[in-house]
């Protein structure tokens, strides 16, 4: 059995010391050729494995890494983020394990490179990025391909940066996905809303924007008929405002009954909606923030597109571990299941799947 074999079992077979299969055993040098070949053939005939959890755990190494975020607010995806990331530094405790997470401020380059550059000073090991600008963000990844400290891309993959794995949704594909469900209900409208929260006239992120360009991908391939109005709630306003907002525009589109928004408050419109018992009016949105669920809930929001951020956290963490502390080939592409929450199924939707 593999757990009874001893590296001294290892070196009789192989003809050679026991320091020697030692040093074999942890790619070290000062190695003949010949009595490495002797220890890798004996290695691959008894289909030996080391016991990479009690190597690392005898190491008693820390294990720093960082987790680089943007600011929020409370009621974001984000904060879902932040909890699967604790809970797998809480399950590997025994390992030493501690994930910074550090914030940069949307839209701003300079903020990005200095969280970025925070990072490198406190000595980081392994980095998780939501991407910034494409090039700002390109700028810190090529510092750690030149550092060899491996990092892993969340929300958005960007393949040309060349991670060591990504987690998140196929934006494109959840598009033409939340399409195709929305117009279960809409295919007889003549005009739909897509509500979207920019500023300077940027959206959050890139998977919001790919989420739009697939949803517009479909639309135009099988209802090309249909009107899709944009409205644009302004970030980091409040609430006041965009109440002031959605009424102006339901009062000048009272035909509308159908509204999309690729981000995680699809509440704001939801609640104004509770407000003003404009019960004609269905939402589709995405996470399951508690004010989005509350709004499922009492039916202001029709679907829920959920994409698991929880264990988007989890296991971003988790591959730096299999990686850095394992030794460990993880998979360079990781998409999130795409699940559609309504009303009646919200109460069953396990967040932790573990």
């Amino acid at each position: 059995m593999e757990g009874n074999i001893r590296i001294k079992d290892i070196a009789e077979k192989a003809g050679v010391s026991v320091g020697t299969v030692d040093r074999v055993l942890h790619k070290r040098p000062n190695v003949s050729e010949e009595s490495r070949k002797k220890v890798e053939d004996v290695l691959n005939e008894i289909n030996y494995r080391p016991n990479m959890y009690a190597s690392a755990l005898a190491r008693g190494m820390k294990y720093v890494f960082h987790c680089i975020i943007p600011r929020h607010d409370s009621e974001a995806y984000w904060e879902e983020i932040e909890e699967g990331v604790n809970k797998a530094c809480e399950m590997r405790r025994d390992f030493n394990i501690t994930t910074n997470i550090v914030y940069y401020e949307r839209f701003d380059n300079e903020s990005f490179r200095k969280t970025c550059n925070k990072c490198i000073e406190e000595g980081t090991m392994g980095v998780i990025i939501v991407s910034s600008d494409l090039k700002v963000t390109k700028e810190f990844t090529d510092e750690l391909h030149d550092k060899n400290i491996p990092f892993v891309l969340l929300d958005s993959f960007i393949p040309d940066l060349n991670p060591l794995s990504f987690y998140g949704q196929d934006s494109f594909r959840s598009g033409c996905f939340a399409a195709r469900m929305m117009m279960l209900l809409a295919s007889s409208e003549n005009e739909i809303m897509m509500m979207k929260q920019t500023k300077n006239g940027q959206v959050a992120s890139r998977q919001q924007n790919n989420r739009q360009v697939g949803f517009r991908h479909y639309m135009r391939n099988h209802f090309p008929e249909i009107k899709i109005t944009e409205l644009d709630l302004p970030l980091d306003s409040a609430t006041k405002q965009y109440d002031e907002i959605l009424k102006e525009f339901f009062d000048a589109h009272p035909d509308i009954h159908h509204c999309i928004t690729f981000n995680s408050k699809a509440y704001i419109i939801g609640e104004f909606l509770l407000k003003n018992n404009l019960r004609n009016v269905q939402i589709m949105g995405y996470d399951v923030v508690e004010r989005n669920a509350e709004c499922l809930k009492q039916g202001a929001i029709s679907f829920l597109i959920a994409q698991h951020a929880y264990m988007q956290g989890f296991y971003c963490v988790d591959s730096l571990f299999k990686a850095i502390v394992l030794k460990e080939k993880v998979d360079p592409i990781n998409y999130m299941p795409i699940e559609l929450l309504t009303r009646e199924n919200i109460d069953f939707y396990r967040r932790e799947q573990l």
